[in-house]
């Protein structure tokens, strides 16, 4: 096996002090304690529906913002993610779920490219769940996609209740991440023509 699978990164700054492990190759089950119970919530539906065994931890100056800690939660997971991958050898490198919840159908495809790039067609608006902005959402996955150098798209397909449709993206970016991630046996060495990623 060419690359870890596994990482552990740590973020400390005057603004926050955020922590992530990650195991590419666990069975789902996750430790997570950030400043947002919905958050905590959509992570952990995240790495249940992605096989991912992760461990989250967050504190930051939420009585200033929120927008600190959840981008540096993203910016810490999208490390995690690429640190695990490495050079990503033998890797599918694409992956893509569609996942409904209820009324709401959510599509979401990466791409491990090394290129950043983050597409997010989910008009929800300025919206809240209890305390929780809606809108740090794509915030979040701005900052994890820069950080894991991968290409994401996200698209509400259709939807109504926003919890229903938050939930459907991050269970299918799980399912799409893992899929991504996956060791495939007909895959010699890295699965670019140019022979890095």
């Amino acid at each position: 096996m060419a690359y870890p699978r596994r990482a552990q990164v740590r973020r400390k700054t005057q603004e926050t002090d955020v922590g992530v492990e990650i195991n590419l190759d666990g069975c789902g089950t996750s430790t997570i304690a950030t400043p947002f119970p919905f958050l905590n919530h959509m992570l952990g539906a995240f790495a249940k529906h992605g096989f991912f065994d992760l461990t989250v931890t967050a504190r930051g100056d939420t009585d200033i913002d929120d927008h600190h800690t959840i981008e540096d939660i993203g910016i810490v997971m999208g490390q995690a993610i690429a640190k695990a991958c490495g050079e990503k050898t033998g890797i599918r490198r694409f992956g893509h779920a569609v996942i409904p919840l209820d009324e709401a159908l959510a599509q979401m495809t990466v791409d491990l490219s090394g290129r950043p790039y983050l597409v997010y067609q989910v008009p929800l608006g300025r919206r809240k769940i209890k305390l929780f902005d809606v809108e740090m959402v794509e915030h979040f996955f701005h900052s994890l996609a820069d950080n894991g150098k991968m290409t994401l798209h996200i698209t509400l397909l259709y939807g109504k209740y926003p919890h229903h449709i938050l939930e459907a993206i991050f269970k299918g970016f799980g399912r799409a991440l893992d899929q991504a991630t996956q060791l495939d046996g007909r895959q010699q060495g890295v699965p670019s023509t140019k022979g890095a990623l």
